[in-house]
């Protein structure tokens, strides 16, 4: 990057955490009780809550992970947003409004009021606290990679600069406090990947360089360089010979020529590779190589478990995304079951609008910086290209709003995220829950990601997003659709079914943050279980609850009756 573009970006990002401190020092003023802190009163409109659930759903994953994702497999990755999309059609339809006409402030609270169980009550808190921090990982880490791309600072840096931001934010207005910063951030991160979007198509359009492919094998279209600036093993598709500068293989070189064969070579840090022109860019080792392009296997094309590994991500998006407690949360602020419902009703229309642009960025980055496929830094697509484009004044300018849109986004969501556990462990851990308790839950929620982070195994931002995604689908999403669709669900059911699905979906999470390398069914099933336990879920709850259908909650009835009946029907 160059200086200018430092500068820009390092200018965007006070701007950024500026604008939003100031709204949050605004919302403590505005913010005084529990109320404020947990639903903002329950008196927020559906197109400002619509625009705010929808800059809180834009993270990391969304912002950067997504083209990251096309770069690396291609344009069948549009499957994932798809399902994202299509998990808040299901959304609308079954769980919305009757969940906001419970009540309830939180999904632990609909818990213990639909099944009058605190024990049930408590297992919700562990998967909702989870699913939480497995979803504030890929804001940390994105953080941390957008500040190295852009300036070379340590990681752990963007981690801190989005934990004060969380902190402030979160502890100082609640609810009531982030919901216009996430409403005006959506705005923002749509601006901050449209305007360059169009930009450098324009770009592209008038330079006459050749089209780029999104499914095919990505070449490096001229002689290029690359720095790999940390330890890397890569993958090559096809025999090619390059000049290194540093250690390749185990051996130093000094600006000679070395014979890459296809299969397995390590690099060193700091070492320069020059490829020449129309050379296939080898893949980093956790990138699988996509030869063989089938549109219905975009993850693992080639291996025996393609299938159920692409089904399985699909399923866990398509159902995670009914469950997701920071998103569910935004539904208690609305004013009836009736603006919950036009709320959810909006929000796949912003997300549709959004997810134009990543793609686009994708492609292009196979055509101009195709070498992060070899870094491993796909991530970063978006914030390499407008200087790979246009170098000069426009990159720089371009790069700084690329740079505000990308920490808009993980500042956004974290709070969310950070704002629905501390209501939840606050309200766990004290009957009648305070300011004090919520504040010491957002510590509680932000403490714990930070510290695992430095000791996990590197991963894609969309795939830990992905991760929390299938603790919700195997435990939250199942309670919801048979807590307000059946009358027969039991305490008992439930909580084998939270314990089965949510206990198996976040020992994969783990297993997959902390060990490897794992290879066939093993790497498939830890990857994305969802397929597996998400039904298991389903059907430990159904059979329990029959097995013990005599303890059907006493209040079942009435309870369907308020969540299924207008808010203004006439009590019984």
């Amino acid at each position: 990057m160059t200086a200018l573009a430092v500068a820009t970006a390092l200018i965007a990002l006070g701007a950024v955490l500026g604008a939003a401190s100031a709204r949050g020092l605004r919302g403590r003023r505005s913010a005084g009780t529990a109320s404020d802190f947990l639903t903002a009163s329950r008196g927020v409109t559906p197109w400002w809550n619509a625009s705010a659930i929808s800059g809180e759903y834009i993270s990391a994953a969304a912002f950067l992970g997504s083209a990251g994702l096309v770069l690396a497999y291609g344009a069948d990755m549009l499957w994932l947003p798809i399902a994202a999309t299509a998990g808040y059609v299901l959304l609308l339809a079954f769980v919305t409004a009757p969940l906001r006409r419970s009540g309830a402030y939180s999904v632990s609270d609909f818990a213990e009021w639909r099944l009058g169980s605190r024990t049930v009550r408590r297992i919700v808190t562990g998967c909702v606290c989870f699913i939480g921090w497995f979803y504030l990982l890929p804001q940390f880490q994105g953080a941390g990679v957008t500040l190295r791309v852009l300036t070379g600072a340590p990681v752990w840096t963007g981690w801190a600069v989005v934990v004060g931001a969380a902190l402030l934010l979160a502890a100082t207005g609640g609810m009531r406090g982030i919901t216009a910063v996430q409403a005006v951030q959506f705005w923002l991160k749509l601006t901050a990947v449209a305007v360059p979007a169009v930009a450098l198509l324009a770009v592209w359009n008038l330079s006459g360089a050749p089209d780029p492919v999104a499914d095919a094998p990505p070449t490096f279209e001229r002689a290029t360089r690359v720095e790999v600036r940390t330890c890397a093993a890569v993958t090559v598709r096809s025999a090619v010979t390059v000049t290194a500068r540093g250690r390749v293989d185990g051996a130093v070189r000094d600006d000679e020529p070395v014979p890459l064969s296809p299969g397995r070579h390590t690099i060193g840090a700091g070492t320069d590779v020059r490829f020449p022109a129309g050379a296939a860019v080898p893949h980093a080792e956790r990138l699988p190589v996509q030869d063989g392009v089938t549109w219905a296997t975009p993850f693992g094309r080639g291996e025996d478990q393609g299938l159920f590994h692409t089904y399985s991500a699909l399923l866990a998006v398509l159902l995670g995304t009914m469950g997701l407690p920071h998103i569910l949360m935004r539904f208690y602020t609305s004013t009836s079951g009736a603006a919950a419902r036009r709320t959810a009703a909006f929000v796949p229309v912003l997300l549709a609008l959004f997810y134009v642009f990543p793609t686009l960025y994708g492609t292009l980055g196979r055509l101009y910086a195709p070498e992060l496929l070899m870094t491993g830094d796909t991530d970063a697509t978006l914030l390499m290209l407008p200087q790979r484009m246009i170098p000069g004044p426009g990159g720089a300018l371009l790069t700084g709003l690329i740079t505000a849109g990308a920490f808009a986004a993980f500042i956004s969501t974290s709070c969310g995220i950070v704002v629905a556990l501390a209501g939840t462990i606050s309200q766990c851990v004290r009957r009648r829950s305070g300011v004090t308790a919520f504040r010491l839950g957002v510590v509680i929620a932000l403490a714990a990601p930070l510290a695992v982070l430095p000791s996990i195994v590197p991963q894609g931002a969309a795939a830990l997003v992905t991760m929390a995604l299938c603790v919700s689908a195997c435990s939250l999403c199942p309670l919801l659709v048979l807590g307000i669709w059946w009358r027969g669900l039991t305490a008992a059911g439930a909580a084998a079914g939270l314990l089965v699905g949510g206990g198996l979906a976040i020992a994969a999470g783990v297993a997959r943050l902390f060990s490897g390398p794992w290879a066939g069914w093993p790497l498939a099933v830890l990857a994305q279980p969802a397929a597996a336990v998400a039904p298991a879920t389903f059907a430990v709850m159904i059979a329990v609850s029959l097995l013990t259908r005599r303890r059907v909650p006493r209040r079942a009835d009435r309870a369907l009756m308020k969540l299924h009946l207008p808010e203004d029907a006439p009590a019984r």
